[in-house]
């Protein structure tokens, strides 16, 4: 720690991204990247954005980037919002909608950038337990709260719920802001975004990293009633208002109207996915049913350090953490049927 950082950081435990090597080769298969190229129409977008206009300032409000989402989704363009990825979308959330006086409530195992947010804002929190087959506590999330934070289909476990439980969690929670994680709802799952008429105290956040294959563009988008749109914006523009730069605006727009390649691509990670939980399971692990684009697996003769250590040797990297709850499972994104061949391969050695 260095002495002349703040308070509010000096006991901060930072979110830690999954491993991008640069000093030798892997099969990577611990970020959840796609493993294919996006649309060819979103390159050629940025290919033209990329001239003369960059010497001016982007699109504050990313009219056009809204209005392609607004239209897919059914909504009205003052019900979305757009930033610097779903991080940076979900840290606005985070401050505009919860108060430090009451809990933040989300599963206890989930996506690990939500206790960093809670802790680096200040905010209190209480992570529920899961059950035992690792299925959300949607009981313990209803009422007696300052907001809720649901990632469907959840991560790491890859484990969805339906719009049935969505809306008990809305309708058990009128008064505070319910979250709805949604980067990688496209890979099987149901998106509450058509609730939004229905329920003012939805935020539903997407992002275009996973099945539109731009993780590297770095542009999410948030869903919601007018007045949580406003709170969004009211803290953006307290930080920095212009969060999409140009190159990324043309292109996530375009890749959100390329609708024929988002079909295709996420239908390829989809197969893959099923190929690949039958072909574990044919080799003794446990794995379980997915609505992302990776799965969460575990051998009854092998912890998930092991497997992770073994599976590095052998040049695949996939992704492990310390938590006793679930330390012996990966996390292994879905990349090409011949990367998962691979994985295949490789684990049935270890195993």
């Amino acid at each position: 720690m260095n002495r002349y950082w703040s308070k509010r950081i000096q006991d901060i435990v930072p979110y830690t991204p999954g491993e991008q090597p640069k000093d030798q080769r892997f099969i990577k298969l611990n970020t959840n990247e796609c493993p294919y190229p996006p649309s060819p129409k979103a390159v050629e977008a940025i290919r033209e954005a990329a001239g003369d206009s960059l010497r001016l300032y982007p699109d504050p409000e990313c009219v056009d980037l809204r209005a392609a989402i607004a239209r897919r989704e059914g909504l009205d363009i003052s019900q979305v919002f757009c930033g610097n990825g779903s991080d940076e979308i979900l840290a606005f959330a985070f401050q505009a909608f919860f108060d430090p006086e009451r809990e933040v409530v989300f599963p206890k195992i989930t996506y690990s950038f939500y206790p960093v947010y809670t802790s680096f804002f200040g905010l209190k929190r209480r992570e529920v337990p899961m059950e035992p087959d690792f299925s959300s506590p949607i009981d313990l999330l209803c009422g007696n709260n300052g907001g809720v934070v649901l990632a469907n289909p959840n991560a790491p476990t890859g484990l969805a719920v339906g719009l049935d439980t969505v809306e008990k969690l809305l309708a058990a929670n009128p008064d505070v802001v319910v979250i709805v994680d949604e980067a990688y709802v496209d890979f099987g799952a149901d998106s509450a975004a058509g609730l939004i008429g229905r329920y003012p105290n939805l935020l539903v956040v997407q992002t275009t990293s996973k099945s539109r294959a731009l993780a590297g563009l770095r542009v999410g988008w948030a869903m919601g009633d007018a007045g949580l749109i406003d709170g969004l914006r009211c803290v953006r523009d307290s930080i920095n208002s212009y969060t999409v730069d140009r190159l990324a605006q043309a292109g996530a727009a375009a890749a959100i109207r390329d609708e024929d390649y988002f079909q295709s691509i996420r239908r390829r990670v989809m197969d893959t996915r099923e190929w690949t939980e039958r072909t574990l399971k044919g080799k003794g692990f446990t794995v379980l049913p997915s609505q992302a684009n990776f799965l969460f697996v575990s051998h009854p003769n092998r912890t998930g350090k092991e497997l992770l250590d073994g599976l590095r040797r052998r040049g695949v990297l996939v992704r492990w953490w310390p938590i006793p709850e679930i330390e012996n499972w990966l996390r292994i994104s879905i990349g090409t049927q011949e990367e998962m061949a691979a994985l295949s391969a490789a684990l049935e050695e270890l195993a």
